[in-house]
């Protein structure tokens, strides 16, 4: 198997600080978090940033200074997001793409999410792949359902993304596909040769899912944006959830990727 990639998600833009005290809300706090991230295992800082009421923002200006601040202090790749929060629109989401991070989350459709839609008309979805193409940033097809899969393959047939394909598999939101076993079976099939994966358990289902995506040679995200809790009734921090994982491979006996050997593993260059 190849060593294993850990995403740790930091922010997220439904979680709030009344939710836990331990969320990075300014571009200082998640720097500190993306540090804290590295030493514990993680490759890759996937970022949301918030504005000066901690509210969701996709602004570009917001998020050249947490990718200073990460850079500051480590090696960590960033992957900035282009999902945004479920009321904003294409030109607002977009944003961060233009800064040139290595890597930016790209949703293949729309999708229930919660009590919201997450809205991604084909237009914008070409949009975003387009954008990315020109800047040089590598996508990471965010997939909520299964029927995402073929769109993404789509873009690739159409040009609009080249070069190595990531997927990364949110599992058990409300309106999603749900974090079972047999569905991401389902999922990993419909993937072509030499892609990779990574799973996102949402809430109580992190844990298992990381532990199935060891054992099938994927990979793993985890952090705040997606679960709170490191047991019931216990809240976690970004670095105590990405350090679990990396004591699980090492009982498992799969190495965790640097950056660099994430970078390559990912064909980023």
């Amino acid at each position: 198997m190849q060593k294993l990639i850990i995403t740790a998600a930091l922010v997220g833009a439904e979680v709030s600080r009344e939710d836990t005290p331990h969320l990075p809300v300014t571009p200082k706090e998640i720097g500190e978090a993306a540090v804290k991230a590295f030493d514990a295992g993680a490759a890759i800082a996937h970022i949301h940033v918030r504005d000066a009421d901690g509210n969701p923002s996709q602004d570009r200006e917001l998020y050249r200074e947490a990718i200073a601040e990460i850079r500051r202090r480590c090696d960590i790749i960033v992957q900035v997001s282009t999902g945004g929060a479920v009321d904003m629109g294409a030109d607002e989401r977009i944003q961060p793409v233009d800064l040139r991070p290595e890597m930016a989350t790209l949703t293949t459709g729309t999708v229930n999410f919660g009590g919201g839609v997450f809205y991604n008309p084909p237009e914008w979805i070409r949009q975003f792949a387009l954008r990315m193409k020109e800047q040089g940033v590598r996508p990471e097809f965010e997939i909520f359902d299964s029927g995402m899969i073929p769109t993404a393959l789509l873009l690739v047939k159409e040009g609009l993304v080249e070069g190595h394909l990531h997927f990364d598999f949110v599992m058990g939101v409300p309106g999603g596909i749900p974090a079972d076993p047999r569905h991401l079976l389902l999922l990993v099939d419909q993937l072509p040769p030499g892609a990779t994966w990574t799973v996102a358990g949402v809430g109580r289902h992190q844990l298992p899912l990381s532990v199935w995506a060891i054992t099938m040679g994927g990979h793993v995200r985890v952090g705040l944006e997606d679960n709170l809790y490191y047991r019931k009734g216990e809240l976690a921090t970004n670095e105590q959830l990405v350090a679990r994982v990396s004591r699980l491979a090492g009982e498992l006996q799969r190495p965790i990727a640097t950056p660099d050997e994430a970078r390559k593993i990912l064909g980023i260059g």
